[in-house]
């Protein structure tokens, strides 16, 4: 025991200069990570309050769609012309977009718009690689609907456009007009 004692005191005379730098250093540090952390919640916050205000939004206008949308079948009850539905031209698509447009075609009649997470589990691709085909997919003319729903990007087609898309590039039936 007394030679623990004399070893104590002799790393203590060792140390006792050093000590307080160290103190000092560390404080500093702490300080530095708790700037950074108020930064990041700060940040955070920012970031929540935005989305809820888009989800907001999406939200509205999912409604003023649904209203539109009833409008136009009271006009055409009425007798009123309404416009027909957008012209859509099948888009050619690669493999792994086909299978990615196949999951989306096929699961959301069953689920609903799919998030990135769904389209990993129907397909087997990562959802970062998910998320670069739809990219894809959007950058080549496919209108897909894109939708927060419990601050999950969600994804779905436009009614017309599947029913065009699905003839062409999954079933490989190309529409022909005959010459009368």
């Amino acid at each position: 025991m007394l030679c623990q004692d004399k070893k104590s005191r002799l790393y203590y005379e060792l140390f006792k200069d050093t000590v307080p730098g160290l103190k000092d250093a560390f404080s500093q540090v702490k300080d530095e990570f708790e700037e950074h952390l108020t930064a990041i919640n700060e940040n955070t916050n920012e970031i929540q309050a935005t989305h809820e205000c888009f989800a907001h939004i999406e939200e509205k206008l999912t409604k003023v769609e649904e209203r539109l949308e009833k409008i136009s079948l009271f006009l055409q009850g009425a007798g009123f012309e309404v416009e027909d539905q957008p012209e859509f031209s099948p888009v050619k698509l690669s493999k792994r977009e086909q299978e990615v447009f196949l999951v989306l075609y096929t699961q959301e009649e069953v689920k609903g718009p799919l998030s990135y997470l769904d389209f990993a589990h129907y397909t087997g691709i990562p959802e970062d690689i998910v998320a670069s085909y739809i990219a894809n997919m959007i950058a080549k003319g496919v209108p897909l609907r894109k939708r927060y729903i419990n601050n999950q990007a969600r994804f779905s087609l436009h009614p017309h456009f599947k029913a065009v898309q699905a003839k062409e590039n999954i079933l490989g039936i190309e529409q022909q007009t005959l010459a009368v």
